[in-house]
């Protein structure tokens, strides 16, 4: 701030160099960052770094086209190959992104931030009303399921049995923070300031309390039931077979003892 208060606006990333305790390496750093708009070099106001210049030299050579004409000239850019301007320093990706950049000059390569669309007018837990459809964003998972704002200053609860329609055995598979989805108000308790929400569209509010007595159950295995062990494993008929032989001979046993 001092050296462009005291001798004006930046007219190239170089004159970086001559501020106080800003050296080389400080520089290699962060000029990349610094864009210098309408200044003496365009690329200055590019995220190309100023080792890279040497590169988009090559291009313009290759190019017979002067720097002002190339840059946003997307036709033209999109037929180079990175591989023919790489070097010991610079490879394909480097190469790449430094092609993208002088096709959309000033682009922020950084991805889209997407954030919820609250609905209007639903303000505060007294808006709410079961069956409510909304889009929200994940603000926590836990084990037993997800927290979603949706925009009433008090984020709502979707239980582990409403994340999915299959079964779910950790929410972390499903969503994660900062997602943004669309949930249905089961359950407002302006009591105790707790708002059930489910991602299973198609649930009513009465369905709640019924599926997470049992909800969210392993799906059934279809083997068939163990045979019992022992003697309730025999079938009927030789059971009855056996007690007929035990009172046989036990008669016998009887009648040796008291025989003549």
């Amino acid at each position: 701030m001092a050296w462009r208060d005291e001798n004006g606006q930046f007219q190239n990333r170089q004159q970086l160099l001559k501020v106080s305790r800003l050296g080389p390496k400080a520089f290699e750093q962060c000029a990349g960052f610094l864009r210098i708009n309408h200044g003496d070099n365009p690329l200055d106001a590019s995220t190309v770094h100023p080792e890279a210049y040497p590169v988009v030299e090559r291009i313009l050579a290759a190019t017979q086209q002067a720097l002002k004409d190339l840059m946003g000239n997307s036709s033209e850019l999109r037929n180079l190959k990175a591989s023919d301007f790489t070097d010991e320093k610079f490879g394909v990706p480097t190469v790449t992104d430094i092609i993208k950049e002088l096709e959309k000059p000033g682009r922020d390569p950084r991805p889209e931030f997407k954030t919820a669309q609250f609905a209007d007018g639903v303000e505060t837990m007294n808006d709410l009303q079961p069956g409510m459809i909304l889009e929200g964003a994940v603000t926590n998972v836990t084990n037993f399921g997800a927290f979603v704002d949706i925009g009433v200053h008090q984020d709502g609860l979707v239980h582990i049995s409403s994340l999915s329609n299959k079964f779910v055995e950790d929410p972390h598979t499903v969503v994660k923070a900062g997602d943004i989805v669309k949930v249905k108000v089961l359950e407002v308790d302006l009591q105790r300031k707790r708002i059930a929400l489910t991602m299973r569209l198609d649930e009513q509010p009465g369905e709640t309390n019924a599926r997470r007595g049992g909800g969210n159950e392993r799906p059934q295995n279809n083997r068939p039931a163990a045979k019992p062990r022992g003697r309730e494993a025999q079938p009927a008929g030789n059971s009855a077979m056996m007690d007929a032989l035990a009172a046989a001979m036990g008669k016998k046993t009887l009648n040796a003892r008291t025989g003549p």
